[in-house]
């Protein structure tokens, strides 16, 4: 059975009187900090110098270095996965560190001495924010990688309510499954959802309909993101009945339609590759390497052919559009 955690379970009482250091102060480090101290505890800034790092002193932080972060009883690090093992933040075996993605626990990639823990918020770093100052807070996945002082869940839920993830529920995984979840989302369902949707391009064009008409199906209408909204808060039955009986019918009835394709023996070498930890070895490569396939695949599949053509489109269509033309 899956542990769900909620506000009742975590106390925030676990790190009064605590050290906390935020390192990093981009999109998430800045709504955790910010998150943090709105819930009464005492944070302290730790990031390199740079336009975030002045940030966070005129929003009235302590400021430090990243090693100044090292003696902290409690460090959340903000900062890219790839860059984690870079800091040489070593920690006390009484101290608790706190990661946002299991990626680095999950593949041995950062050991340090003490509690370490996971709170991986499923939600964009400026909306952590957001859903605070709303009081919504959002579903996080929370996880312990290794308990040295017998109390590392307390804080590490008591940092996961600092920042308003327990309000809708945080669901216990370890790093490694929430990492290979993550990973699985952006390598897996990802690239399998492009396939389909540029199937579907080349058959609607074959019928002869406008790629802008298209295109505003897929996305640009908003429709799409709207039903999934209310897919989450009403859930599939409910929303079903939003449609037409015949949109229904037409849904139901033809599912099975590409049950004879083999997506799964595909989908399960990949996820294999990232459960072993293939994946990280060849990201650590990339990444020594100055990332240069990343570069050009991002060239290839998202560059400036591309951004104008998103752009003139959404300029002629959607909420961008100049309605006093």
């Amino acid at each position: 059975m899956t542990t769900i955690y909620y506000e009742r379970d975590g106390d925030l009482d676990q790190l009064r009187g605590l050290s906390i250091a935020v390192v990093g102060y981009g999109n998430q480090g800045r709504s955790w900090a910010l998150n943090l101290r709105d819930s009464g505890l005492d944070v302290r800034v730790c990031a390199r110098a740079d336009e975030s790092r002045e940030r966070a002193r005129a929003e009235g932080f302590p400021i430090g270095e990243v090693r100044d972060a090292r003696d902290a009883d409690v460090v959340c690090i903000l900062v890219p996965d790839d860059v984690i093992p870079l800091l040489d933040l070593t920690r006390p075996d009484h101290g608790l560190t706190i990661v946002a993605s299991g990626y680095t626990l999950a593949f041995d990639r950062y050991t340090p001495s003490g509690d370490l823990g996971m709170v991986a918020p499923r939600m964009l770093g400026p909306e952590v924010r957001r859903c605070y100052e709303e009081g919504a807070g959002f579903i996080t996945a929370v996880g312990i990688q290794h308990d040295a002082t017998g109390n590392a869940m307390a804080r590490t839920l008591a940092v996961a309510k600092g920042i308003g993830g327990l309000r809708e529920g945080a669901i216990e995984l370890t790093p490694h499954q929430e990492a290979v979840l993550d990973l699985s989302v952006e390598q897996v369902l990802s690239p399998a959802l492009t396939h389909v949707n540029s199937s579907f391009v080349k058959v609607m064009l074959s019928q002869g309909i406008p790629l802008e008409a298209i295109l505003t199906e897929l996305f640009l209408s908003g429709e799409v993101e709207r039903t999934f909204g209310l897919l989450r808060k009403e859930g599939f039955s409910q929303q079903l009945e939003y449609h037409s009986p015949a949109s229904q019918y037409g849904q139901l009835s033809r599912r099975g339609t590409y049950d004879a394709l083999d997506f799964d023996s595909k989908m399960q070498s990949t996820v294999e590759k990232i459960s072993s930890g293939a994946f990280a070895d060849e990201w650590d490569a990339e990444s020594a390497a100055g990332y240069p396939n990343l570069k050009e695949l991002k060239q290839a599949h998202a560059g400036p052919g591309i951004e104008r053509m998103e752009a003139d489109l959404r300029r002629r269509l959607g909420p961008e559009v100049d309605r006093d033309d």
